[in-house]
């Protein structure tokens, strides 16, 4: 048997990186960059992805994956089932592998009762894939689908497990660097005194904290935009009262998206060289060069 073809859309870092997995495997991984950046576009041809457009992307594929910004999820959903064939000579399959709430992939599953599109809930849990290492796909879907869990780690039958899982997860790694980002924020505007006092209390009580920091606030800086809308869906699932945390972790995100747009364009970007600043005083320390 032939290797698939499949579509993936994005190619962002996470959408690149699983195409570039499918095509050294031999499948044929389609793609539409209408609209999207040079940067994009040349992160999709390093994958291998070949760049078509929605209607052929949609006749050709017997795997759809959702890779997006959670906000894009619905409407790409959308997009596709307008443009998806009536008849195929294979089963179509579409799975959203997007950071979204269980309400949320509810009604993208909606969107395919009746069109003999088979619907997979998948969840992400790590960052792209590299050598040696790849992330785990969590899936679930309705019981007349399940047989297409067969390519996922299946979670369960019934759509919304696998994004819920992703949700309680997210919410607990990108929270505690939200977490740990606010604080950093607020101690630095008490004083920078009161920052530098904040890592080596972490040093001396919280190593294993104040190591993590070193690591996870960089890595955080360029996906905070990505991350505004993850928090959104993530409170959206907990629901009101404790859901407001994740809606402050929102507006933090948005807080450092704000102040990487103000470097870029040569401002002051006081956010950034907070972070930055404070994470380079803690390697430092770390190192016993303080």
């Amino acid at each position: 048997m032939s290797p698939p073809t499949l579509a993936v859309v994005a190619a962002g870092a996470m959408g690149a990186a699983v195409a570039r997995r499918l095509t050294t495997a031999g499948c044929t991984v389609l793609t539409n960059l209408e609209g999207r950046s040079q940067a994009t576009r040349e992160r999709a041809a390093s994958a291998g992805m070949l760049d078509v457009p929605m209607p052929e992307l949609a006749a050709r594929s017997q795997w759809v994956l959702s890779i997006l910004p959670p906000s894009d999820a619905l409407a790409f959903a959308a997009r596709y089932k307008d443009v998806a064939p009536a008849q195929s000579k294979f089963r179509l399959a579409f799975a959203d592998c997007n950071a979204v709430s269980p309400e949320t992939v509810k009604k993208i599953a909606a969107l395919f009762d009746g069109s003999g599109i088979g619907f997979v809930d998948a969840g992400i849990i790590g960052g792209p894939p590299k050598e040696g290492y790849d992330p785990v796909f969590y899936a679930s879907a309705a019981p007349e689908d399940s047989a297409l869990l067969d390519e996922f780690s299946g979670l369960s039958t019934g759509v919304g497990d696998a994004s819920a899982l992703k949700m309680s997860y997210a919410g607990i790694s990108k929270g505690i660097i939200g977490l740990t980002t606010t604080m950093i924020l607020a101690a630095h505007a008490s004083s920078p005194a009161t920052a530098q006092a904040l890592v080596h209390e972490l040093h001396s009580s919280q190593p294993q904290v104040l190591q993590r920091i070193t690591t996870s606030v960089p890595a955080m800086l360029p996906k905070a935009y990505r991350w505004v809308g993850e928090m959104e869906e993530i409170s959206s699932f907990v629901g009101d009262g404790e859901g407001q945390i994740h809606q402050g972790l929102a507006r933090l995100y948005e807080r450092v998206e704000r102040s990487l747009k103000e470097e870029k364009e040569g401002g002051p970007a006081e956010d950034v060289k907070v972070l930055r600043s404070f994470v380079d005083d803690a390697k430092a320390v770390i190192g016993g060069q303080k």
